[in-house]
């Protein structure tokens, strides 16, 4: 995505200036990110995804298609669709960003005391390849590092020597990279590591068969979206006549800054979601793709 330059654009996203007088006030009368959280719940079907699984995996026995790459596919493409979900108020000033990321923790190992690790994965706009291949790939190639003997990780490179520092001076220096942050001078070696400088920071809950479905925003960094997937699981469904059925299901949750969108916008958004994961093949095309026809969206957004 381009767009025209202005001078209060950042680093990594553009300056929003078309906003309403009260759109502009809001980052001064409600400051802070946790304090402006809407969350909401959904529950979905499963049973279209199930099959699309099916049918990824066939022959597959390397590094298997899952729901959790399916569903940051289909959220790549939801904000793809439906930009205001790239916002975020930082510095008291709306932005939209401009790249699609996400950031999600991984196991180094299978084991209750192994140590975590955070993974960064940026959406290629322009890339032929589907937008479920691009997402596994991504994953595959990130995950595999980091569980491979020596592989690198960035971001406990960083974290771990701070962790380190008599307490006094950590404080400081926190407070001196908020500073930084307020004026867009943090160093890009912290940003491209660091989850809460993402789209969104997603949870799979559910693959540790919690079944929680929030978690909160934080005021460091600019996420204003937090998705967390619970477990998979079946749950009863009911007919116009009353029959019901057991189906394979999943709770998402998602938290976000409600300065944003508006009700409206989000309710759509998540509808998308929900379409998508009816739609799954959807996922088969580029994420510049237009899969209206596809998911039954014809008369548009």
């Amino acid at each position: 995505m381009s767009k025209k330059r202005h001078r209060r654009d950042r680093k990594d996203a553009y300056y929003i200036s078309d906003l309403d007088p009260m759109h502009k006030l809001m980052p001064y009368m409600l400051p802070g990110r946790t304090a402006n959280e809407a969350v909401v719940n959904e529950l979905l079907d499963l049973t279209a995804v199930n099959a699309y699984l099916e049918t990824k995996n066939a022959g597959n026995d390397d590094f298997k298609y899952t729901l959790f790459h399916v569903i940051t596919a289909a959220i790549t493409k939801t904000v793809h669709m439906r930009p205001h979900l790239n916002r975020f108020v930082h510095a008291h000033r709306f932005y939209e960003r401009k790249d699609i990321t996400f950031g999600f923790v991984a196991k180094k190992q299978f084991a209750e005391g192994s140590a975590d690790t955070l993974i960064i994965m940026k959406a290629d706009r322009n890339s032929e390849i589907s937008v479920i291949d691009q997402v596994h790939g991504k994953i595959k190639k990130r995950v595999t590092s980091v569980r491979s003997e020596g592989g690198k990780d960035e971001a406990g490179d960083i974290m771990n020597p701070l962790s380190k520092l008599p307490r006094p001076l950590l404080a400081l220096l926190v407070k001196t990279l908020r500073g930084l942050s307020y004026i867009d001078k943090l160093p890009m070696s912290i940003k491209k590591v660091d989850p809460y400088h993402t789209t969104a920071f997603i949870a799979n809950l559910g693959s540790i068969k919690l079944s929680a479905t929030y978690h909160h925003l934080a005021d460091w960094g600019t996420n204003s979206l937090f998705l967390v997937i619970g477990e998979k699981k079946k749950r009863p469904y009911y007919d116009d006549d009353g029959n019901v059925t057991m189906r394979d299901s999943v709770e998402l949750g998602l938290t976000l800054d409600e300065r944003i969108g508006n009700g409206y916008y989000f309710a759509k958004s998540l509808k998308l979601i929900r379409d998508l994961l009816a739609h799954p093949e959807a996922l088969d095309l580029p994420l510049e793709a237009d899969i209206s026809k596809i998911i039954g969206w014809e008369n548009g957004l």
